[in-house]
């Protein structure tokens, strides 16, 4: 049975998901911030509060009335005010609005295409890499992606770890020395309040001082108002062994005055911060989206590390680019970007085959001298002899 352990408070007139995220135990005075801010994270979870920011398609609408059992609608006002409200095909509105789209699924899709549940050693446990692990934190998000590939998971009743849960995990990883990097994942471990996100690494710091982790969050992107300087101060405190933050944006109109605030607060305790884009159609996949976006991560010290081809989740058809026009996407990128600023096209593979690069081949084979030869970005043949 999950259970929340965090503090109980009334979040105006909010109910369902952000009533999640509030219903929770007050740990110690230092999370009174924690009340203010939440009460201040207006949300829209319904059709009639969303009709109040935009002018629902015929297809969104059907979603409401359609829907079965999905991933619920979870948008933060924030994120609401970075959309036209006039425009239907707004490339931030497709990531967070449902449509009635979602309700096809191919024969390929599945509910866990990567293969996560066969690789959880424990509840919220992924071991699907040999020296890396994920820990699902939370099932809690401050707005929920259409895109998601855990919707099995996200928004599911489980809410955050529990403290028995947690006992269990750490006592893993002290058996399991080969894991030199934690996912702290979810959902998004942001949503859990200072003290009990400050808990969850000091309980992993005590039993693996050496243990690399990755903070994967859209909070910068989605709610940055959550990264406090409270919060950074904790997070500042577990540094002595990297700890990195790894968010997404995934458009360039994300990249605010107030998110490359949040990022700056990471950056200037030195925690570096990454960038994981997903591919999504309508949203980014054309050439001059993606060059802008990656120069403009780049610009506010965000490195881009990958780029994801979408995953074969069950819903997201609609979302997910051709391989092929993923592929072209990249060799276009490759003209266009700095080493800096290109990030890493890659797959994760169905049936928990792994993360694969793909992207163009510049090697093209040896001549009848015995010489490498190699086509560049731009298409021209060069020559390279070994000793």
């Amino acid at each position: 049975m999950c259970t929340s352990p965090l503090l109980s408070i009334q979040c105006s007139s909010k109910k369902g998901i952000l009533q999640k995220i509030c219903t929770r135990r007050l740990d110690v005075e230092s999370d009174i911030w924690y009340i203010i801010l939440m009460e201040q994270h207006a949300v829209v979870t319904n059709k009639t509060e969303l009709e109040h920011y935009l002018k629902l398609t015929e297809n969104e609408k059907r979603w409401f009335d359609d829907k079965g059992d999905s991933l619920p609608l979870l948008i933060s006002t924030y994120y609401l005010g970075l959309m036209d409200p006039h425009d239907p095909a707004d490339p931030l509105r497709r990531q967070v609005v449902p449509s009635v789209e979602e309700l096809n699924y191919t024969e390929m899709e599945t509910r866990d295409p990567l293969a996560e549940e066969s690789h959880s050693v424990l509840p919220r446990l992924v071991h699907r890499y040999a020296n890396r692990v994920a820990f699902l934190v939370t099932d809690t998000c401050a707005t929920y992606c259409r895109h998601c590939f855990r919707r099995r998971f996200t928004a599911g009743g489980c809410s955050h770890v529990s403290e028995q849960e947690l006992s269990a995990i750490t006592a893993y990883l002290s058996e399991h020395i080969e894991v030199k990097e934690l996912l702290l994942t979810g959902g998004d471990p942001l949503t859990l309040t200072d003290s009990k996100l400050e808990h969850v690494l000091g309980s992993l710091r005590a039993v693996r001082s050496d243990l690399v982790i990755r903070l994967c969050t859209r909070m910068p992107a989605t709610f940055p108002a959550r990264v406090t300087d409270r919060l950074i101060s904790i997070l500042a405190s577990y540094t002595k062994v990297a700890l990195y933050v790894m968010t997404q944006f995934n458009h360039y109109r994300e990249i605010t005055e107030e998110s490359r605030t949040a990022v700056s607060r990471f950056v200037d305790a030195g925690i570096p911060v990454m960038n994981q884009t997903v591919l999504l159609r309508g949203v980014n996949d054309d050439v001059q989206t993606l060059e802008t976006l990656m120069n403009n991560l780049v610009a506010i010290r965000v490195k881009p590390y990958y780029l994801f081809q979408g995953d074969l989740v069950g819903g997201t058809g609609h979302l997910r680019v051709p391989l092929e026009q993923g592929m072209q996407l990249e060799a276009l990128l490759r003209q266009r970007l700095s080493g800096l600023a290109m990030p890493v096209y890659a797959i994760d593979l169905p049936e928990g085959g792994g993360k694969v690069p793909l992207g163009s081949t510049y090697l093209i084979g040896k001549d009848c001298d015995g010489h490498w030869q190699f086509r560049t970005a731009s298409g021209e043949k060069r020559t390279y002899p070994d000793p």
